[in-house]
């Protein structure tokens, strides 16, 4: 290898290989790594992956967070896969890999509930392609940096093994999107939570505030002046604090709340400022506010 194609992997560069048994929960962790910002490549061979850091490496910023999941479908397969790793050391990358693994019996009931065969067990049985796969791993198990079990873990349970693991951010956050609308205009599709606000006297009926909007400060202070409004925005937020925490204990990362009034102008906004003001204060939750009919006539 000539000296300018020998990789260079800035220090804000990593890679982790997620390799394992097949049925042990590759996908789930890959799924995981996504959700946390990781970019995960899978069944790319593993002579691949310093050519593919190489080109990470002359492209600052484009990919900081590189997976590559690496399993027994994969072309070159294990046979080539420790030397591949030692040649990945040589260029100077330095790397994690996770292995994750399972009991022989919860393997087979995997295998046999998701009616499909072991890659590896010919025309034996499920638990014969699982005995040769342990032998076929036994050496890059050795040495890989994290050995998970998975065998008392639920899908859920093993994403939160893998932010746990992995993240740099601590526990995972939640993404929550405040979204202000008109029921005129329909109410949002994707929406989790629905709150009415046109309990609250319109201000488009208020001639000095119709042409202005709920992000203007005399609007603000009206709709939230108005009797039961400020009680309103207590209460809400004290109801979403178990389900936004339930929601993140079940690894769901994004909710909708959508908050409407007659045009999506006046109340809505204002409200949906003043909810997210409040939620934003949450820990691990991000909030992004969105104004869905702002500006429509």
């Amino acid at each position: 290898m000539s000296e300018d194609l020998i990789p260079v992997k800035p220090p804000e560069n990593e890679l982790l290989i997620v390799t394992g048994m097949s049925g042990a929960g590759r996908t789930t962790a890959a799924h995981a790594l996504e959700d946390m910002g990781w970019y995960v490549v899978e069944g790319l061979p593993p002579e691949l992956v310093t050519t593919m850091m190489d080109i990470i490496a002359r492209h600052p910023g484009s990919v900081e967070k590189l997976a590559v999941v690496i399993d027994v479908r994969t072309r070159g397969l294990y046979s080539n896969m420790l030397e591949a790793l030692g040649q990945i050391e040589a260029s100077g990358i330095t790397y994690r890999m996770l292995f994750l693994d399972a009991s022989d019996d919860l393997l087979v009931r995997r295998f046999e509930q998701g009616r499909r065969p072991h890659p590896l067990q010919g025309d034996g049985r499920i638990l014969d392609g699982i005995t040769a796969e342990r032998e076929l791993l036994k050496d890059v198990k050795s040495q890989a940096h994290v050995v998970l079990d998975t065998t008392k873990l639920n899908v859920h349970g093993l994403g939160s093994a893998i932010r746990e693991l992995f993240s740099d951010d601590g526990p995972v956050r939640l993404r929550l999107n405040v979204m202000s609308f008109g029921f005129k205009y329909g109410v949002p599709a994707d929406a989790n939570f629905i709150a009415d606000v046109r309990f609250i006297p319109n201000p488009h009926w208020v001639p000095e505030l119709r042409p202005l909007t709920g992000q203007d400060e005399t609007v603000r202070t009206f709709v939230l002046g108005n009797q039961g409004a400020g009680e309103f925005v207590d209460r809400y937020v004290e109801a979403l604090l178990p389900v936004l925490e339930g929601y993140r204990r079940e690894n769901k990362h994004y909710a909708t709340l959508a908050v409407g009034c007659t045009g999506g102008k006046h109340r809505s906004v204002a409200i949906s400022e003043e909810l997210a003001r409040r939620l934003d204060q949450l820990p691990n939750v991000t909030v992004n506010t969105i104004h869905r009919d702002l500006g429509r006539e």
